[in-house]
């Protein structure tokens, strides 16, 4: 599941939009000002920021040149009132990844969203496949080798996590971090017993080591090879 970022003063605009993107499967932030949004993108990992062109206290396309500088690599979709070509080349030429005209439609939306969040993963279609473990997140199904494995949805949003992204070590609180928006109280002993049950599910009793590995003193790692 990505985690999104959205950056726009326009409270009506971000309430209707943060609906409908939760309702599409989205962990959303909030935040209403440029100051926020780029303290926002520093400090937490994000997958995707949608980012509003002109803010009270600054501009986005300024935000998005000095996080570029500072080697920022998250997607970044401009959203703005602006038409004019030289205003859709300055946003580009400042760092943004694409450009989204208000109004806009929801369907192109989420379509230019889908395209900036595809990542070079071993994915076919709508598979995510680490090992002998196959996801498809549209219908949070997991086939273990040949058996399907029955997943609560926290089991699946932090299967997804490390499936998206093998190899890298994530501590429990940057897994709360990445799955739940920050408004959301989550304690470390979930993650804890969900990343157990998950053991218990996945692994094989011939298996030295589990598929997600503990990092001693830094958190948890997924494997693609066990054995």
């Amino acid at each position: 599941m990505a985690k999104i970022l959205l950056a726009d003063d326009d409270r009506t605009l971000t309430v209707n939009l943060k609906e409908w993107l939760t309702e599409s499967g989205y962990v959303v932030d909030v935040v209403f000002s440029v100051a926020d949004a780029g303290s926002a993108i520093r400090t937490i990992e994000y997958d995707l920021v949608l980012l509003d062109w002109e803010f009270p206290d600054g501009a986005g396309v300024q935000m998005v040149k000095e996080y570029r500088a500072a080697g920022g690599d998250v997607p970044i979709l401009m959203l703005t009132g602006r038409s004019d070509p030289k205003d859709l080349e300055q946003g580009l030429d400042s760092g943004a990844d694409d450009y989204l005209v208000k109004p806009f439609n929801v369907t192109e939306l989420g379509a230019r969203m889908r395209a900036l969040l595809r990542r070079p993963r071993p994915v076919t279609g709508d598979q995510i496949k680490v090992g002998r473990l196959i996801l498809y997140p549209q219908t949070q199904r997991l086939v273990n080798g040949t058996k399907e494995v029955d997943l609560r949805h926290m089991e699946f949003l932090v299967i997804e996590l490390f499936m998206r992204h093998p190899g890298k070590i994530f501590s429990p609180e940057k897994i709360i971090e990445r799955i739940w928006n920050s408004e959301t109280d989550v304690s470390l002993h979930a993650v804890y017993s969900c990343i157990k049950r998950l053991r218990q599910k996945i692994d094989l009793p011939e298996q030295r080591e589990s598929v997600l590995r503990t990092i001693s003193g830094s958190g948890y790692q997924m494997v693609d090879n066990p054995y």
